[in-house]
């Protein structure tokens, strides 16, 4: 299962804790530095300046990192975060990984290396392969190793022993190439990083009101008088979002913050491009925080609507929008049935937040119908995770909060095209309308069963079904659950394929071979055929518009991920299929056109991505309350809100990011806001939990989660701080191994890595201080 004796988990090595106070504001100054401190190291300051002023520019290049949409009017001195630069000076690197480096590093050396030393050896240069028996990569032409990987694909006994993942990243463009040949070649096994974060919003959004997509628009954000900010942490994972609530605040807006541990961007704002708000100390935004207990939402949801269900029968009209209610939605005799069970009281304890905080956000709801609920991975990723969607979209349904300015659904994507590559058709359970557009194209009868998603990927790959594992971008290892089993699974493999600008740790846990397949970064010029090319993504608020690099590539040997698919399409497929796959690499307009013929809402594609601004997909719920559920009417759901019973000893940990990432990749070692410094293996605690397990502040414990068999994360620092009684947090990737692969959330199978019941473990052995 391991031949080549390389580790499982990424070394437990530390570098030296430190603690300072929590910060109340985001950005500012500070963020400024860093960023300037990120491109001097990595790009060097004149050329990094010139690449950044291009990042989010009408006629630049799309941010690799989030997918915060674009403001109407984008700022001259930067239209970027310092998440968005750290990310670019990452893709810009000087630092290389070439034949040297891997003639120098065994995969087994490699594997002792941490995420950031990995992320840090620099650019891949040129295609290579670990051949069978080997402990080094060695280069390999392009050629070669396409006709290396159709030769694994053409004769597996199945299509669907081929697993096709697909990172955030990729472009529309790719992404609709990828599917295309994916189910030209025979399967639906299209598992992608939407199904470990917002796979639960989709399905859950689809269920009540029919489109898996947010209804609001950056306007609506400025002129919502009541945003609910929830499961979210917007100062590191999406930090342009900032500015977008201090135009709310400003308008007269109100935030509240509902999340076990406080952070600084949903506590307020510094603008550093603004003097006024540098000298001010920045904007205020939270009216409440509620630190409820980790998945407690329901509860909390449940609790707020019931107070307004009292509301409503005291004063008929004062907090319903029984007009709304009557015309556009369906199932509220059942919901209503079940609300009046609900004890308000017993709410406020399961969350562990006094009854004045569910009464203050009530009074506040009932006070408008502009309400937005934002929410990201800390609603998405429970086992009761689609409930959570379900109560969010019942509550705005109470209030007629769709279809209207300042109002709506808005689930904060995590990574710059996942929604775009969703559309593109990336899915393991793609619609039937999809498959028949598809099928009525290209002349072809598309695969009609499922696929499977990233969980029942990785089972497929332990059990030997699955042989060949292709990943259009992304750090797959690093990004799944119960990391050892997904280890193990991946060695199964007889090839595994990385579609990667920088190393990391999939590089290292990989198949019987591999191949690496470097391509080109958003921030880099693409000409093919002579001609400048440029791509298109999709934002979390349907927005469509194109990404156009200028920067010179890292390597001439560097090739766009469209060109990649088409090349390995046609040395896969051959002649077996009429498409021309070499027309559509020369010409990213042809592709474009091909996207028009098939995917709904894309007409004049060519003609309306070239505006500067793109084009807004079409979007029902948002256009009007227009429900595009099968009876046309929104739907109220009926949910338990769940109860945790832990015994003593046990907790209920979250898994997290530190400011100094971006999803897998790790830019530094200072969790800023937080107070935590040069180090990721931490605990968090409440200081009454600490207490009672007899631990000091830096005490080192290992982490032990049980379900069905002991996991162990070693060697963690306890951090005394503001987070709910009885919970924990921890980052990812790091304790990863904790995540049980069986434990997922229900209908969606987004593995739930914020609800894991874990208990320490003293290290006796060892100092309880950090030196």
């Amino acid at each position: 299962m391991n031949p080549r004796n390389i580790a499982l988990l990424p070394p437990d090595k530390h570098t030296g804790l430190t603690l300072s106070d929590r910060k109340h504001r985001a950005a500012g100054i500070p963020a400024v530095i860093e960023s300037l401190a990120h491109i001097r190291e990595e790009t060097g300051v004149l050329d990094g300046l010139k690449i950044l002023n291009k990042l989010n520019q009408k006629d630049g290049f799309d941010c690799p990192s989030c997918a915060w949409p674009d403001p109407h009017h984008r700022s001259k001195l930067g239209e970027y975060c310092e998440n968005g630069a750290k990310a670019v000076a990452e893709e810009t690197t000087t630092k290389r990984v070439d034949r040297a480096f891997f003639a120098q590093y065994s995969v087994q050396e490699l594997g002792l290396w941490s995420d950031l030393d990995l992320g840090k050896s620099g650019r891949i240069t040129e295609p290579f392969i670990l051949r069978k028996g080997s402990d080094h990569y060695e280069p390999i032409g392009w050629d070669d190793a396409y006709a290396k990987i159709a030769q694994h694909l053409n004769r597996l006994s199945s299509p669907d022993e081929g697993i096709f993942y697909t990172s955030g990243r990729a472009s529309n463009e790719a992404a609709y190439l990828y599917q295309l040949f994916v189910r030209m070649f025979g399967t639906n096994n299209l598992p992608d990083c939407s199904n470990m974060c917002h796979e639960s919003s989709g399905t859950g959004l689809g269920e009540t009101i029919g489109i898996g997509k947010g209804t609001v628009s950056l306007d609506d954000i400025y002129e919502a008088k009541v945003i609910l900010v929830m499961g979210q942490n917007p100062g590191t994972n999406h930090p342009r979002m900032l500015s977008a609530l201090t135009k709310c605040v400003e308008n007269g807006g109100k935030i509240v913050s509902v999340n076990p541990l406080p952070e600084a961007g949903t506590h307020g704002f510094i603008d550093p491009q603004s003097v006024g708000s540098v000298l001010k100390n920045g904007t205020n935004f939270q009216t409440l925080h509620v630190g409820l207990r980790i998945n407690t939402d329901v509860a909390f949801l449940k609790g707020v609507m019931r107070l307004l269900l009292d509301r409503e029968d005291a004063s008929p009209g004062s907090a319903f929008d029984k007009a709304f209610i009557t015309e556009k939605t369906e199932g509220f005799e059942a919901f209503i049935a079940d609300l009046r069970n609900t004890d308000v009281q017993e709410m406020a304890k399961t969350c562990g937040v006094p009854f004045s905080q569910l009464e203050h956000v009530a009074e506040l709801v009932a006070g408008t119908g502009r309400i937005i609920v934002t929410w990201a991975m800390g609603l998405t990723q429970h086992v009761n995770a689609v409930a959570n969607i379900h109560q969010v979209v019942n509550l705005l349904l109470l209030r007629g909060a769709f279809g209207k300015p300042g109002a709506g659904a808005c689930p904060v994507r995590g990574h710059s095209n996942v929604q775009g590559d969703r559309t593109m058709g990336i899915f393991e359970r793609p619609s039937s309308s999809l498959l028949d557009a598809l099928d009525d194209r290209y002349g072809f009868k598309s695969p009609r069963k499922d696929g499977t998603d990233v969980v029942a990927a990785i089972e497929s790959m332990r059990d030997g079904q699955g042989k060949v594992f292709f990943a259009l971008g992304g750090n797959f290892i690093s990004a799944t659950p119960d990391s050892e089993v997904t280890a193990l699974a991946l060695m199964n493999c007889d090839l595994t394929v990385q579609v990667s600008t920088k190393l990391n740790r999939s590089h290292v846990i990989t198949g019987e071979e591999a191949i690496i397949l470097p391509c080109l970064g958003r921030s880099e010029r693409d000409v093919q055929n002579g001609k400048p090319q440029f791509v298109t993504v999709e934002d979390s608020m349907s927005v469509v518009h194109r990404s156009q690099g200028a920067h010179e590539p890292a390597s001439g040997d560097l090739r766009s991920e469209p060109a990649i698919v088409c090349e390995l399409a046609a040395a896969t497929l051959g002649n077996t299929h009429k498409f021309d796959w070499s027309a559509m690499a020369k010409s990213y307009d042809l592709i474009r056109e091909e996207v028009q013929a098939v995917i709904p809402g894309f007409d004049n594609f060519n003609k309306r991505v070239r505006q500067p601004e793109g084009f807004v997909l079409p979007n029902g719920p948002r256009d009007g309350a227009n429900f595009t559920t099968p009876s046309g009417k929104a739907h109220f759901m009926v949910d338990h809100a769940p109860s945790w019973k832990l015994a003593d000893g046990e907790y209920l940990m979250m898994t997290i990011r530190t400011h100094d990432q971006f999803n897998t990749t790790i830019y530094g070692l200072e969790d800023r806001y937080r107070g935590i410094h040069g180090e990721r293996r931490v605990v968090l605690m409440h200081t009454d939990d600490m207490a009672r397990e007899g631990l000091a502040s830096k005490a080192r414990v290992d982490i032990v989660s049980e379900h069905g068999r002991e996991r162990v994360a070693t060697d963690f620092f306890v951090i005394p701080y503001d987070i709910a009684r009885g919970c924990m947090a921890t980052y990812f990737p790091e304790a990863n191994v904790l995540v049980p692969l069986e434990l997922k959330a229900e209908k969606s199978g987004t593995p739930a890595s914020k609800s894991v019941v874990v208990r320490l473990r003293k290290r006796s052995s060892e100092s309880d201080v950090a030196k």
